[in-house]
C-alpha cells in the first residue's frame, strides 16, 4: 500500500508538469524603460522581443539571462527587434555574450543617421554575423513551434486586412471620433508588432509604434480584433496607445513596460484604465511623472522605487484563460 501511494505521487507529480509543460508564459522582464519580453511556448522554444538598454553593467542582459536561465532555456530562438532605438536593441552585443541567438528578426535597415543610429548598426552588424538574420513585412508568420505569430506592423507598413489570428476583427465605431497627431518620421513608427496566438489566447506587442500608425491598424476596421493580454506601446507614453486601438481591443489585461521616470504618462494612463473590458492594469515601475492619482494600486506595480529588477509573469492556457504574477510581492490575478 505504501509503494502504492509513492507511486501515485510520482503519477499527481508528472501530470502536473505535464500540464505546466503546455503552457506558454510570458515574461515582462524590467530593463528601466525599455523593452526585453521573453516568451517560452509550449513547445520549448524561445522568443525575446528587444534586449533592453546597453551599459549599467550589463543590467539588462543580466537580467534577461536570469529569467531564461531560471526556466531553463539555454539560447533564444528568436530575437524580435521591435525597431533600432537604444532602449531596444541596445543590449543585444551583452546579452548575446550570454545566450546565443538562432534567428535574428528586424524590420530591415535604421531608418535613422547620426551617432547614435550609426553605433546601434553596427552592433547589430555584428549580431547578424552570428545568427540568421530574417527581415519581415507586415503579413509575414514567424515559423515558431508550438504559437501562431502574425506580423501586423513593419517598416511602416500595416497589413492589408484583418490579421488570420485575429477574434472579432471589424468595422470599428471608435474611428469616428479618433484623430491624428503629427506624422512621426523616426523608427518607432516602423516598429515591428506582431499577434500571438495560443489556442484561444492572443496577446498583442506594437513596439514603440506611434498614434498615426496605431490608427492604420485600427480605422476604419480594427485588423487585431479582440485580445486577452496587450502591452502598452511605447511605454505608456500619449504620443501612443491611441484610443481608437486600445478601447477596440477588449483586452482583459493591460501591462505597461515604464521605468520609474521614463514613460508612464498620466493621460496615458487614464486612457487605458478606461477601456471596456479591462480587468487589471499592470505597471513595471511606479509612474513618478503620473503621480499617486494616476498609478494603479501598489500590489499590481512590481517595481515601487528604483533600482527595480522585478518583473511581471504571465501563464496563458490554450483555452484563453491566463495568470498575472508580480515577482515582487508574488500578488496573483487570474483571468
Amino acid at each position: 500500500m505504501r509503494r502504492l501511494c509513492g507511486w501515485m505521487m510520482i503519477f499527481v507529480a508528472f501530470t502536473a508538469m505535464a500540464a505546466s509543460a503546455k503552457d506558454l508564459k510570458i515574461f515582462f522582464i524590467d530593463v528601466e524603460g525599455g523593452q526585453a519580453t521573453l516568451l517560452i511556448t509550449p513547445k520549448g522554444e524561445s522568443l525575446l522581443i528587444d534586449t533592453g538598454w546597453p551599459g549599467n553593467n550589463s543590467r539588462d542582459a543580466e537580467r534577461i539571462a536570469a529569467v531564461a536561465k531560471k526556466n531553463k532555456i539555454k539560447k533564444i530562438d528568436w530575437l524580435l527587434i521591435t525597431h533600432f532605438h537604444t532602449d531596444h536593441v541596445g543590449g543585444i552585443t551583452t546579452l548575446m555574450d550570454r545566450l546565443p541567438v538562432v534567428n535574428l528578426v528586424s524590420h530591415g535597415k535604421n531608418v535613422e543617421s547620426g551617432k547614435g543610429a550609426d553605433q546601434l548598426n553596427k552592433m547589430y552588424e555584428e549580431a547578424k554575423a552570428k545568427s540568421k538574420e530574417t527581415i519581415v513585412k507586415a503579413g509575414d508568420k514567424l515559423p515558431i513551434a508550438g504559437l501562431e505569430v502574425e506580423v501586423i506592423t513593419a517598416d511602416g507598413e500595416t497589413i492589408r486586412g484583418a490579421s488570420a489570428l485575429a477574434r472579432g476583427a471589424g468595422d470599428n465605431n471608435l474611428c469616428g471620433a479618433a484623430t491624428k497627431k503629427a506624422v512621426d518620421p523616426s523608427e518607432n513608427a516602423r516598429s515591428v508588432g506582431i499577434l500571438v496566438k495560443y489556442g484561444e489566447f492572443r496577446f498583442l506587442d506594437m513596439g514603440d509604434l506611434t498614434w498615426n500608425k496605431e490608427m492604420e491598424v485600427a480605422c476604419p476596421v480594427n485588423k487585431v480584433g479582440k485580445v486577452d493580454l496587450y502591452l502598452s506601446t511605447h511605454h505608456g507614453l500619449w504620443a501612443s496607445n491611441n484610443p481608437a486601438l486600445v478601447h477596440a481591443l477588449g483586452a482583459k489585461a493591460i501591462v505597461m513596460n515604464n521605468g520609474e521616470k521614463k514613460g508612464g504618462e498620466a493621460p496615458a494612463i487614464d486612457s487605458m484604465r478606461a477601456a471596456p473590458g479591462l480587468a487589471g492594469f499592470w505597471q513595471l515601475h511606479y509612474s513618478v511623472p503620473a503621480g499617486k492619482e494616476h498609478n494603479v494600486e501598489d500590489p499590481y506595480i512590481a517595481n515601487l522605487t528604483s533600482p527595480g529588477g522585478f518583473h511581471i509573469e504571465v501563464t496563458a492556457k490554450s483555452d484563453g484563460h491566463f495568470t498575472v504574477v508580480n515577482q515582487r510581492n508574488k500578488f496573483t490575478k487570474s483571468y
